[in-house]
Order: structure tokens, then sequence, then C-alpha cells
């Protein structure tokens, strides 16, 4: 048996480059020839009558001339045997079919020029067809098996399970078994449907996740594929914890939409990341209220090239806007967003703006030229530390520059202007807060006395932001670490970067003007918990190959975020994952007088005045791990917060 395997292999594999096509060409003939004369013997009962014999050499000859012909055309010859798919032998069959039915109209044409019988008989004609057809394909086929099976025997299998019992999860297995550059072995399928289990999928029988750690003991598993259309997030947190205390990878395959030309291949699969045990179920949109807040409007987004800016152009993009006016002050970033869009997008109406939101007359001549209904405010200073080092720019950028795009919404009568801020804008303990909350007052007392909608939507940390702690624990483990985290019990709320943009949309349909927006963050989460789960899915070991190197609080940095004030509570919405919070709101003229402080401040560059001034205005804000902690020693003493309403 193993010279035939050897035999086939090396016939298939030099079949590309050292067998030409006319040697497959001259194989098929010979079983058209033998085909031919079964269908004459199978025929007659192996007793062929002599009118029959003595023009059996010229049948053979008119069937061959039928098959070179139909050959020639659908050129069966060129296939590459040892890639046959199912397509191949579609057109084989196709093609098969159009040479029987040059036979049966020469039997035709004959009949009608001699007025006799036909020269071959119609029952000979079909079983030559079924005779050919089955040994065309299972010569194929078999010079493909014997070419899988040794190629397979000369590699070392590693073993692996499938989670999954449907249709994703067969395909995954047949693309293992046919990827012959590929090592893995399916040993076992995993189910959590009770009616799945003791039974199997093609001679692989389905186990109930519970039996995970006899088969790993079985069968030593190297890595887990989780093949399923939908998994929940919680389950598949639960496996993939399993998974790796039992020292197992994750893969996943991805979804349909991203197979190439419909098939899946196992170069495909992807480890599973820290993304992935995040996530939370999909989010259902009103997706109606949402096309008809933004269907043929402008839409101005400023910050496009970031994070959060790009990723609401990418789904405002769905919802038939006139136009999307992408303004950001970085120019990288957001020619690389432009041919992004320009490869992926069915929408192309996009304006590119390189300008500054505190450069106010870049920003008149923007809303001067195009007739803008609805802005998404995405751009501002979001780095904790830096802005603590830099309180000038924050308050230039987060709230001058806001402050100038709202007036210009207002003068230019846009119908809504939507604020992004953050979580850390409640109960702040640094200046980056402080400076997004002072932009929500200022936009929420302008809805008081304008026609212009202000809208403010308030979330946590994203996942995979510029800047934010994931991408830079990526790049620490794939240079061997260490891990650094601020501190052991430093927790952070984290939503997907689509689901927050999802949700500012949806937000921004159902307000109405004034309203705080908070979204459902969900739990808040350890960082060093993600640290640790980051490390084990890059199948290293806390501890042993890479350490987790503590830093302490950075400044401005709490160990806990918070969603609400303490003063603050919240209404609920038709959407469960979106509310309203009840904050305290300033008139106009209180927060513009300030605001005029600031921008003299600013111009003198008076940190610390600037700083006074925030608390001032934010009674709330109390600095941590800051030099600026002394002012609030100081304000206990002698300051009175601003009046509010």
């Amino acid at each position: 048996m193993n010279k035939i395997h050897t035999f086939f292999y090396k016939l298939i594999r030099y079949s590309r480059t050292s067998l030409p096509s006319w040697i497959i060409f001259n194989f098929d003939l010979f079983i058209c020839v033998v085909s031919i004369t079964l269908a004459y013997l199978l025929r007659f009962n192996f007793q062929i009558p002599n009118e029959y014999s003595s023009v059996l050499t010229i049948s053979i000859i008119l069937v061959l001339t039928a098959r070179i012909i139909t050959f020639f055309i659908g050129k069966t010859y060129s296939m590459i045997i040892r890639h046959t798919g199912l397509r191949d032998l579609t057109k084989m069959i196709l093609v098969l079919c159009l040479g029987s039915f040059l036979i049966m109209s020469f039997n035709l044409v004959y009949y009608k020029i001699n007025n006799a019988r036909i020269f071959i008989p119609l029952s000979v004609v079909i079983m030559e067809f079924f005779i050919t057809a089955y040994l065309m394909t299972a010569s194929r086929l078999l010079i493909k098996f014997f070419y899988l099976e040794f190629k397979s025997k000369t590699k070392s299998k590693t073993n692996v399970l499938i989670f999954g019992a449907d249709e994703l999860a067969v395909a995954a297995k047949r693309a293992l078994d046919l990827d012959v550059d590929t090592n893995y072995k399916v040993v076992a399928f995993i189910d959590d449907h009770k009616q799945n289990h003791k039974k199997n999928i093609e001679g692989i029988n389905i186990f109930p996740l519970s039996k995970l750690e006899s088969l790993t003991n079985k069968f030593d598993i190297d890595s887990l594929i989780i093949a399923k259309n939908y998994l929940n997030p919680v389950k598949k947190g639960e496996i993939v914890e399993l998974c790796l205390n039992h020292h197992i990878k994750v893969l996943t395959v991805p979804r349909i939409k991203s197979w190439i030309n419909s098939d899946f291949s196992a170069r495909q699969l992807k480890q599973i990341n820290i993304e992935d045990l995040l996530e939370r179920d999909p989010i259902n949109l009103d997706s109606s209220s949402v096309r008809n807040q933004l269907k043929n409007k402008i839409v101005l987004v400023t910050g496009a090239a970031g994070s959060i800016g790009s990723e609401i152009v990418r789904q405002i993009s769905n919802y038939e806007p006139k136009k999307i006016l992408l303004l950001d002050q970085a120019e990288t970033p957001l020619h690389s967003l432009e041919l992004e869009l320009t490869e992926k997008c069915l929408f192309n109406d996009y304006e590119i703006i390189i300008g500054d939101v505190c450069n106010n007359a870049r920003m008149t001549k923007i809303f001067e030229k195009f007739n803008i209904d609805i802005i998404y405010h995405a751009a501002a200073y979001k780095h904790v530390p830096m802005m603590e080092s830099n309180p000038a720019e924050a308050i230039h950028n987060n709230v001058i520059g806001t402050k100038i795009l709202a007036d210009l919404a207002v003068k230019y009568n846009v119908g809504k202007f939507i604020m992004i801020s953050t979580d850390k804008a409640v109960n702040p303990t640094n200046i980056m807060g402080t400076s997004k909350r002072i932009a929500e007052m200022y936009t929420q007392s302008l809805n008081n006395i304008t026609t212009t909608s202000f809208i403010t939507t308030r979330f946590g940390n994203v996942l995979g932001s510029n800047g934010s702690a994931i991408p830079l624990f990526k790049k620490q483990i794939d240079q061997g670490g260490p891990v650094t985290v601020t501190h052991p019990e430093v927790t952070r709320f984290f939503m997907t970067i689509p689901e927050a943009c999802q949700l500012v949309l949806e937000a921004s349909a159902m307000g109405k003007g004034g309203e705080v927006f908070i979204f459902d963050m969900g739990k808040s989460i350890k960082i060093v918990d993600v640290a640790k789960n980051m490390i084990r899915l890059s199948g290293l070991e806390v501890g042993r190959d890479i350490e987790i190197k503590y830093t302490g609080l950075r400044p401005g940095e709490k160990l806990y975020e918070e969603l609400l004030c303490t003063t603050e509570n919240t209404l609920p919405t038709y959407h469960s994952k979106i509310m309203i919070a009840k904050v305290a709101l300033m008139d106009f003229d209180t927060v513009s007088n300030c605001i005029s402080q600031f921008e003299k401040l600013v111009k003198n560059q008076n940190n610390m005045e600037i700083v006074r001034l925030m608390k001032k205005m934010v009674p709330e804000y109390k600095s941590q791990n800051s030099v600026y902690e002394v002012l609030d020693s100081v304000n206990k003493l002698s300051t009175n917060p601003i009046a509010v309403n």
C-alpha cells in the first residue's frame, strides 16, 4: 500500500510541472475507449452480435472524436488534479454531457440518411456516459486522496477540537482536512446542545464541554477552534478560561462575509484576542430613526481620523447621508482613512478637511461653504497624564475649540450638535476629564437659548483605541515584557469602538436637546486581569514568560471610573443600553464668562490659575497624584463654588 501511496503522490506532485496536459488528455481518452467497449459488452451480455462487432472500431472512433472536441472546448485536461474540487467535477460532467449529445446527434443524422437503425444503440450511449463519468471522477479523486494521505503522513499532526456542530464547524473541519499545508487533525467536536451528544460528523464524535479535560488527556489537544456563527460572550469567556487552564490555544473561524471567494481556508483561522473576550451581546439599533436623521444630510465629523471619529464616519456612510465632512489636523491618519473609505465603502461623497477646531477663521470658512445639518464632535485631547502636564492646551483644545464649533453651529443654524464626552468627566480627578466636563456645561447652556439641539454622550474606555492600554500591552508582550500596569486594583469600563459608535448614533437620533446620555458599559474590569489574559492568550505564562510590573498611578489617574456624579440620577430610554443623566445645569452667561477668563489665562499660559478656575467651575473636581492637589486644600478654606441653577 505504501508503494501505491508513493506512486500516486509523486504522480500528482509533479503533474503540474513535469507532466504536460497532453498526458492527462490521453489518459481521459483511454478511459473513453474502456468505457465504450465496456458499454457494448454490458449491453449485449458480453456477446456482441456480428452486426455491431464489425463496426465497433468505427464506434470507438466516433465516440473519441466527440470526446476530443468537447475536451478541447471544456479544457478538462488543464485541471490540476491535486486541487480537484466540486466545481471542477461539475464542469467535467457538463463536458461529458455535451459529448454524449454530439454522439446522439450523429445517431440521428445517420438514421435520417440511411432510414435504418441508429449506428450506436442509445443504451450504449447512456452506459458509456455513466461509465466515463464514474471513471474520470473516481480517478481524479483517488489520485487526490492518495496525495493528501501521503502528504499528511509526512507531517506530524497537531490534534485539535472544534467547538460547534453546525455548517460552520463542518466547513472548518473539511478545510483542515483538505489543506495540505496545515498540520491540524480534528479528533473531536465539542457542542453545548444535548441533542448532538453521542452523535458524530463525518466519523468524528461530538462531546459536551465537560469532556474537554478527558479529551485533552487522551489526545494531547493543542488547540480548540471556535466555529459558531454566534456564541454568547459569557459562554465564550468560560470556554477560553477552561482552555487556558489546560494550556490549549483558542482559535476562531472568521465570519462568512470575510471568507475569500465564499470559501474558508485553514489559513484564515485567527487566534482569539482580548477584544473577543470583552465583547458583549450585539446591540440592536433602531436603524430607521438613525437613517431618518442622517439620510440626505451634510454631516461634519471632527477628529475624523481618530479611533472614535473614524468609526463614526464608517457607520454614518451606511445611512445615505448627502455628504460627510472629515475634519482633522492629523494629516497622515486622515489620508489613510480616505484611502480606506475609497477602497471599502460604497458611499463616496466625502470631503477631506485639514484643520484645527481651535482655528476660528478656518472653522468659519467651513461653515460658510457647507450647509451643515449635524455635527459629531469627537476631536479632543484625551491622554490624562499628558493633559495633567499641559492644562493650557487641554482648555484650549477641549473647551475653547468646542466653544468655537458650538457658536458656529448656532450661528449657521446646524440642526444637531453631538458632543462626544467621557466617563472621566464624572467626579473628575484630572485636567482632561474636567476640561470635557466644562465643554459639556457650555454646550448644555447653549441648548436653552438656541434652536440647535446640543446632545452629550458619555462612555468609558474603548477597546483598541489610540493610546489605550490594550495596544500597549500587545506591544509589550511582543517585545517579551514586562507588561506595565499602574496599580493592582485599578479598574475600567470597556466597550468596543463599533459598539460605542452605534450607541452614539442611536442616542443622537433619540435626543431632543440638552440630554447627557450615558451608556451601559457593563461591569468594571480589573486592568491587571486584562493583562494576565492577554499574556495567556499569547500562549505564555504570567511570571514565567512575561512579568507584570506595577508602576503606580499616573498624575490625575484614579482607581475607579464612574459614569454618574453622586448628585446625579438617571432616566431610562427606550433603548436598554442608553440612559439619560440628570445633571446640574449652569446658565449661559456664567459659563461664557468663565470661558472668557480661560481664553485670557491660556494666552498667558498660567497653568496654576487655569486649574484654579477649573476647580471653581467644577467643584467636584479633586486632583489625584497631581501637583494641583494643593489647590484643593486652599479651596476648602477660601473659595466658594460658582453658583449653579
